[in-house]
């Protein structure tokens, strides 16, 4: 087991905590980290692209001219590719782009780049991100007062309206549930500022 100091809103530590050493000391696995990044990323593809085939396109399908004897190219219809406005050969059609990843890749990803945070002294945990106002300004003020000015993502656990409101404004911060934390925004973020029971619940989750 490892200790992690627990702050309040006013910087001051409160306590130490233990969490286990197989999620915050686990070996940096970039190809996964990697293949991670990738499939957060496709997933939020919405694969809605989509061209026309020659048999979508508006015109006519008779023959344009008679075969021979005119002099011109032997053309089909008016809706042929070589034509302007006519159908495209082998374009985008709608598909999804998720890509397979098992609940074990996942969870191994995240806590390969917890534990890059962590050595970084990236990774804050606060006795609660209950907060007294709902203003964006405090907010920043509080989270200046921290030490943390860049990006950050801020992890709490359960519905907490005033976190969500504070932060919605300011696109330095983004707030998730400890349930919906993934590698892309662990590695977006300068910072990940998260609440003890966040903690509690991503360390059940991690340790399955």
């Amino acid at each position: 087991m490892m200790k992690i100091t627990v702050k309040n809103l006013a910087n001051e530590d409160v306590k130490e905590i233990e969490v286990p050493e197989e999620i915050f000391s686990y070996p940096y696995k970039e190809h996964l980290i990697h293949t991670a990044v990738l499939a957060v990323q496709a997933a939020q593809r919405r694969g809605t692209h989509k061209t026309k085939t020659r048999a979508e396109v508006s015109g006519t399908g008779r023959k344009l001219w008679r075969q021979n004897g005119t002099g011109r190219a032997r053309m089909g219809q008016i809706r042929s590719p070589l034509w302007r406005k006519g159908g495209t050969v082998h374009g985008p059609q709608p598909r999804s782009y998720k890509m397979k990843l098992s609940a074990r890749e996942k969870r191994n990803a995240l806590k390969s780049v917890l534990t890059q945070k962590l050595a970084n002294s990236a990774v804050l945990v606060l006795e609660s991100l209950e907060l007294t106002s709902h203003k964006t300004q405090a907010l920043k003020t509080c989270l200046a007062g921290l030490g943390v000015e860049r990006k950050a993502l801020l992890v709490d656990r359960g519905p907490n309206d005033s976190l969500v409101l504070a932060a919605r404004n300011n696109p330095m911060l983004k707030t998730v549930d400890a349930l919906g934390v993934n590698v892309y925004d662990v590695i977006d973020r300068d910072h990940v500022v998260m609440s003890e029971s966040a903690l509690e619940r991503l360390v059940e989750v991690l340790s399955k």
